[in-house]
């Protein structure tokens, strides 16, 4: 023999071998069943909307705290001078919303 192993070591080797085989091809069958690949297929979507959603939370509060920033004074009381415009700005956009959809219903 060139590779000085007995009939029973080849035999053993090859039982060895088809049992790696055999697991081999049951992964795979796993793999490629139509539940795991719908599974995994949710599981990804899912974890892209949990990404998105966190991003567009950090976003919001991100937003929220500039805001806030902008109208409120580092002791914590409304800063007045900005607050006022920016009420006055968005009963105008509303009133102009309004005048619109009665003049669209009319």
């Amino acid at each position: 023999m060139a590779d000085g192993r007995t009939p029973a070591q080849i035999e053993a080797d090859i039982a060895r071998r088809r049992q790696e085989l055999a697991v081999t091809l049951d992964e795979i069958g796993v793999r490629v069943h139509p539940k795991t690949i719908i599974g995994d297929a949710k599981a990804k979507a899912a974890e892209t909307v949990d990404r998105t959603a966190g991003r567009a939370y950090v976003a919001a509060q991100r937003a929220v705290t500039q805001v806030r920033g902008q109208l409120v004074a580092e002791d914590g009381s409304p800063r007045m001078e900005r607050i006022v415009p920016v009420a006055l700005l968005a009963v105008g956009v509303i009133g102009l919303l309004v005048t619109s959809s009665r003049r669209h219903d009319a």
